[in-house]
């Protein structure tokens, strides 16, 4: 099992879990592995969010990448998408993102993509991390084979803004709109985004201070912006987390849009005028019930792959669909992008409402949800300690007892969080307190395992 890569990139507590020197390892690393059989230079685009880690971060990485002999063009505060794109764009060998996503200003981390525009491979991901834990002084070079940082990419992000645009289908126009940045990335680009199209819009939350990415705000905070949209009569509020990968939606009356709900107006417009390909949608097994319903009433099919944007990428390209995603918001249309891009998922949505005339409620009002909750159970003591809570007997005995007592009409998942020091506990049921109840017990199952030393 990986010691530093997670499922999504090397993420942790910054100057505890992740600090400069560990950063700068990583940058050689990277170089090293991604330079084999390279003739010439290699060059690395790099960009971050708004934490007040990520500038030490970054000054750690392109050191070390280029005491390895790699060069890098900066792009400064940036989406993770953005980094994404302009990797391919601009012939980079690979981008370097600084990010932790949706979590507190606290957290940092490090991913990485290739020439393509994709995570990494596990293997080289592996290859990188053999180097950096070998404990032995890493390759670098000397004289003129030392990298330098190049300009700036400002014109990159440009044409990445221009990308995003012209991905609307038809005019986006006379739509009231409130934008939530997390007071992260999205605070680079969403003005200029938003601003090409004939729409009224507020932006929210995108003054970052370093220490208030994500706090009380964003895609994993709804409230603020569901208040914003309905005292203001707002048609609908878009909100990305942290590194704007993420996209949710609320609708006129305040309600939260999910990745499911989001997915299933996006894949029945698609299936509707023959660009859905293979007529699926690839989801993940957190999809609600009632969006596999719908998709069935509508002729298109949901595949589930295992939680995390990089599993649906996988199955995506493996099956050759093109619209994927998960519930909380990563969304994938792999026509235009490469990874998920809550940007992206906010413009094809904008384009819908546009076109069609109808308020987000009517939209998703066909899409039933089953009754789901999700509950979060802190665990301290890193992946062992919950990889032996999830094989205790006792746990495996409740959930199966959970499962007997709710029938066909409802699921228990219960699963290690790859990104953070949670285990996550997801019923659905036929009655929202039948969810609840259900999914309080098995979380005081394994709170009761918490402290016990042989499971």
């Amino acid at each position: 099992m990986a010691k530093l890569f997670g499922t999504d990139g090397i993420r942790g507590i910054a100057n505890k879990d992740l600090n400069a020197l560990l950063a700068f390892r990583v940058g050689q690393a990277a170089a090293t592995v991604l330079s084999k059989d390279k003739e010439g230079q290699t060059i690395f685009t790099i960009g971050k969010d708004t934490r007040i880690s990520s500038d030490m971060l970054e000054a750690a990485l392109i050191a070390g990448l280029c005491s390895a002999g790699a060069s890098v063009m900066p792009l400064g505060v940036v989406p993770t998408p953005a980094v994404a794109y302009i990797t391919v764009a601009s012939g980079a060998d690979a981008g370097i993102v600084i990010s932790a996503s949706h979590n507190p200003f606290e957290y940092n981390g490090i991913k990485i993509f290739n020439s393509k525009g994709f995570k990494l491979s596990d293997e080289l991901e592996e290859q990188i991390e053999e180097y950096v834990l070998c404990g032995e002084q890493l390759p670098d070079k000397r004289f003129e084979e030392i990298g330098r940082v190049m300009e700036d990419g400002s014109k990159w992000v440009e044409a990445y803004i221009d990308h995003l645009a012209g991905c609307a289908e038809g005019e986006i126009r006379d739509l009231k709109v409130v934008i939530d940045c997390a007071n992260g990335a999205a605070c680079r680009t969403a003005q200029q985004l938003f601003s090409r199209f004939q729409i009224e819009y507020e932006i929210i939350k995108d003054h970052p201070n370093g220490i208030n990415i994500n706090d009380c705000c964003g895609s994993t905070h709804m409230d603020i912006l569901s208040r914003t949209v309905v005292a203001g009569g707002y048609d609908m509020g878009i909100a990305f987390d942290g590194d704007a990968d993420r996209c949710l939606i609320v609708d006129e009356n305040g309600n939260t849009v999910d990745g499911d709900l989001i997915m299933g107006v996006c894949g029945r417009v698609m299936k509707a005028q023959g660009r859905l390909k293979g007529d699926t949608i690839v989801a993940t097994v957190m999809s609600n019930l009632g969006f596999h319903k719908f998709a069935r009433d509508n002729g298109f099919k949901v595949l589930c792959a295992a939680v995390g944007d990089k599993n649906v990428l996988d199955m995506m390209l493996k099956g050759g669909y093109n619209l994927g995603g998960e519930q909380s918001g990563h969304l994938i249309f792999l026509d235009d992008a490469t990874t998920g891009d809550g940007q992206l998922a906010a413009v094809k949505l904008l384009s819908i409402v546009s076109s069609t005339g109808k308020k987000v409620s009517e939209l998703v009002s066909e899409i039933p949800q089953y009754p789901q909750v999700l509950l979060n159970v802190p665990i301290e003591g890193g992946n062992e300690k919950k990889n032996l809570i999830m094989k205790s007997d006792k746990l495996k005995n409740d959930i199966e007892s959970a499962e007997r007592a709710l029938g066909e009409s409802g699921r228990v998942l219960i699963r290690p969080s790859g990104t953070e020091a949670l285990i996550r506990v997801m019923v659905e049921a036929s009655e929202m307190t039948l969810a609840e109840l259900t999914a309080q017990n098995l979380s005081n199952t394994i709170k009761s395992l918490i402290n016990i030393a042989n499971y």
